[in-house]
């Protein structure tokens, strides 16, 4: 199947990437020396998520309320109704997601963690297995923490990073018939899809998959709930590469992908283009109602759920913003423009590029660095001492000592924050990751030297080998 991620939405023949907004207001970013750079990343012990957020110059962490907020949405946070119970902010978030996903109960929350928790906590336990294409890390956390066993059904194409299959993302619809007899729908609470696939590569799931994996979830009566953090982007994939969508606006995709859902966990800290809040939606009316009991319990009333009511009002705007076809156009050309200079470079990246970031293979990056010694980390540490650049290992640092489902493959994330770089900053990633790949055999493997036995990359430090 061809990828046409130009689609209908940029002109023919002009491939220059323009920014569908003018800058406003500008931050500065601190520029550091090599000596600099060494000193702090071992007073950090190696890792990145240590450093100060000023000792970093193009900061691809994490996409994740990174993020900078539209003249409308900050707009919004003036207008916001700061009322403890019935905010009418609330009321407006409540419409607009409303309209985009034709869900009724809409519960807020202050991070898209925060919704797995109290999912998770109502429906997960001891015994309970919970199948996903790919678990991204707090929601395997959350999932592990309740008792319950978090498992991966990837097709098989998302293990190979040259594949070029247009829908990575996708569930190995076999593989979970055989899960579901294997484990008994009783011990499975619900079947999840995280859309975009963040842990393979940010890669999308296409909607004939959707479908099919609602057609066994039907058979045995198991509710499907998604993973929508960039569900936005995931239509814009749809619309642009599956047959018979092209013809379908983003906003009617969307529409599509939550008709076949029976609940949704998000984190509006990506799509919702906004620095903090989170979502949990739900469609039976006796869990909502157990939700909405343990929300008042640990997050607040269930108008505010955690946040304040300009979040809620930035949250309800950012969710009509990305609905933009020109803005989607933009943010999925910026990320596939980075991956292709990698490639030419010389660099191993999961292909096509996502939707939200560059996943570099730091296995092919650094043969000589084992698994047991975490090349991604290795890699990660490189950026930055070569040029400030902080970028996030997923691999077997991040799956943790003892993972339900071993990663395929050993990772380095660039992530782009939404409208918050510029063309100019990514030709600077693109030309530190090629001098960095040149001199590659000089990085050194990791060991542990402390580390929490869950979500240990957050705070785990490091010594090099």
């Amino acid at each position: 199947m061809p990828i046409q991620n130009r689609g209908p939405f940029e002109p023919p023949t002009l491939r220059t990437i323009i920014e569908p907004f003018r800058i406003k207001s500008v931050e500065p970013v601190r520029m550091t020396t090599a000596d600099e750079r060494e000193r702090l990343l071992r007073e950090a012990s190696f890792n990145p998520f240590l450093l100060h957020a000023s000792q970093v110059l193009i900061d691809l962490l994490t996409d994740s309320g990174a993020s900078a907020m539209s003249s409308e949405q900050w707009a919004g946070i003036m207008r916001g109704d700061e009322s403890y119970a019935g905010s009418e902010s609330f009321w407006r978030l409540r419409d607009t997601m409303r309209d985009l996903t034709g869900f009724d109960n809409v519960l807020p929350t202050h991070q898209g963690r925060a919704s797995e928790r109290i999912l998770f906590e109502l429906v997960g336990g001891p015994g309970k297995v919970v199948p996903n294409n790919a678990h991204f890390d707090t929601t395997r956390a959350n999932i592990e923490h309740s008792g319950a066993k978090a498992v991966n059904l990837p097709i098989p194409e998302a293990a190979s990073p040259t594949s070029r299959h247009p829908f990575k993302g996708n569930m190995d619809v076999p593989a979970l018939e055989r899960l579901i007899e294997r484990e008994g729908r009783e011990n499975i609470p619900l079947v999840m899809m995280t859309l975009t696939n963040n842990t393979s590569g940010g890669q999308p799931v296409s909607l004939g998959n959707l479908r099919e994996v609602k057609a066994v979830c039907d058979r045995h009566r198991l509710p499907l709930f998604i993973d929508a953090c960039r569900f936005a982007e995931n239509a814009w994939f749809i619309k642009a590469r599956e047959p018979g969508m092209h013809a379908m606006s983003v906003r009617q995709v969307t529409r599509a992908m939550f008709d076949l859902a029976d609940g949704a966990t998000i984190s509006a800290k990506k799509d919702g283009l906004v620095n903090i809040g989170g979502l949990l939606l739900i469609r039976d009316a006796a869990l909502f109602q157990r939700a909405c009991n343990l929300l008042i319990l640990t997050e607040g009333f269930v108008t505010y759920g955690g946040l304040a009511g300009r979040d809620l009002e930035a949250m309800a705007q950012g969710y009509r913003e990305v609905m933009e076809e020109d803005y989607l156009s933009y943010r999925i050309r910026s990320v596939e423009y980075l991956g292709e200079k990698l490639i030419a470079s010389g660099l191993r990246i999961i292909e096509p590029p996502g939707g939200h970031a560059i996943y570099i293979d730091a296995g092919h990056f650094c043969p000589h660095i084992p698994r047991a010694e975490f090349p991604g980390q290795a890699v990660v540490c490189g950026l930055y001492r070569i040029a400030g650049i902080r970028a996030c290992e997923i691999g077997s640092v991040m799956a943790g000592p003892r993972p339900a489902s071993p990663p395929a493959l050993e990772l380095v994330r660039l992530a782009l924050p939404r409208r918050a770089y510029t063309q100019s900053h990514y030709d600077y990633v693109a030309e530190a990751c090629a001098e960095l790949f040149a001199r590659r055999h000089s990085l050194r493997g990791m060991r542990i030297v402390e580390a929490p036995d869950v979500l240990r990359h957050f705070t785990a430090r490091f010594a090099e080998i």
